[in-house]
């Protein structure tokens, strides 16, 4: 299983709460902060959900 690397880049101010709390489920704490998740359907989706605020990348296995 792969993993995603995701970066918040742009603030949830101004868009539903629905979004703010998904980026919060996501571990994300503040503005340019990156977390790595497992690349499952239900992580895909919660970034779909978000994905005008985020940025989001592939991660190779055996890369850091």
């Amino acid at each position: 299983m792969g993993k995603l690397r995701i970066t918040w880049k742009r603030s949830a101010i101004g868009y539903p709460k629905r979004q703010a709390r998904t980026i919060r489920a996501l571990g994300l704490q503040r503005l340019n902060h990156t977390v790595e998740h497992d690349d499952t359907p239900q992580v895909r989706g919660m970034i779909k959900a978000v994905e005008h605020l985020v940025e989001w990348s592939a991660v190779q296995e055996g890369r850091e």
